[in-house]
């Protein structure tokens, strides 16, 4: 296969992925802003600052539900906005075409330019049905490629791609919780930091498969450990580090050699294997999270070097 082309799909899948993940940051945004009081604790700011993109709204002036939705949603001139990330990975799928099923090609085309359709007012006004939309979309595209794709080098590149951003938006979730939405004055175990919590479970639609592995118990502790560490969650960082270890390996196969990303993703497993919820909060979950986000995007460089991407 040729590098352009498995560079396409691996960033395909992860515009795809941090498409939904916007969406999924902007619903828990709207969970958040609901709460009484938080229009004095700037919720909204969280929601940026788990993009990355905190930088661009100054200090002391709130953000507000507009401000979040025109720039996450709406805005080209932002590369990770959900209609940057679609537009993206439309054109990364042209461009590997012959790589696709007919059923994702339509997936990724039908309704692609709903959104410039919306201006900020109408956006707001439908902010859930264009959320769910989203999700759509991308859950689409992803049970076309489950159930239609050759389980080939293109299908290993694209699960690739697909975990390694899942895997990031997870770590930013769980940072922005503990260092962002709960201010310093609010009692750890508090109402309103059960409900964040809980939000943060919600987000990643771990609610109900969290229930059947702790029951109606909901600690920090104990959602750090789903979220981080349990191994049949689809969302958690070790599930989708165990993915890309063994895509990884398939690649390795096909091409008969291996690179740096399979010493790093090996690391990576291994570290998680030997972590308790109880040794992440000792070590410091802000610690922890930036040390594996580090990892992961080191693992991205790393993938991108050994299959010769760009």
């Amino acid at each position: 296969m040729l590098s352009r082309t498995a560079e396409n799909l691996f960033w395909m899948a992860r515009y795809m992925e941090r498409a939904e993940a916007t969406a999924r940051l902007l619903s828990m945004g709207q969970r958040m802003a609901i709460l009484p009081g938080a229009h004095h604790r700037d919720e909204w700011r969280s929601v940026v600052r788990a993009t990355g993109a905190g930088h661009r709204f100054p200090d002391g002036v709130p953000v507000t539900e507009s401000d979040v939705v025109s720039y996450l949603m709406l805005d080209l001139d932002n590369p990770s906005s959900i209609r940057s990330c679609l537009l993206k990975a439309r054109a990364n799928a042209k461009s590997a075409r012959t790589m696709l099923t007919q059923d994702m090609w339509e997936a990724l085309n039908e309704g692609w330019r709903k959104l410039d359709s919306y201006d900020l007012a109408e956006a707001k006004a439908q902010l859930p049905a264009l959320i769910d939309w989203v999700k759509t979309r991308v859950m689409t595209f992803r049970g076309a490629a489950h159930s239609g794709q050759l389980r080939n080098e293109g299908h290993d590149f694209l699960r690739c791609g697909s975990a390694l951003e899942r895997a990031q938006m997870t770590l930013r979730l769980l940072d922005v919780k503990y260092y962002v939405l709960l201010p310093e004055t609010e009692v750890i175990g508090g109402n309103r930091d059960h409900y964040q919590w809980t939000s943060v479970l919600y987000a990643l639609s771990g609610a109900r498969a969290y229930h059947h592995v702790y029951g109606g118990t909901y600690t920090p502790w104990q959602i750090t450990d789903f979220l981080m560490l349990n191994r049949l969650f689809p969302r958690s960082v070790a599930y989708c580090c165990d993915q890309l270890a063994y895509r990884l390996n398939r690649l390795a196969g096909w091409h008969n050699a291996r690179g740096p990303c399979h010493d790093t993703v090996k690391q990576l497993v291994s570290e998680l294997e030997e972590l308790d919820s109880g040794e992440i909060f000792r070590r410091g979950l802000h610690e922890t999270v930036q040390y594996s986000l580090m990892m992961s995007n080191r693992l991205g460089v790393e993938i991108a070097e050994t299959y010769h991407f760009g």
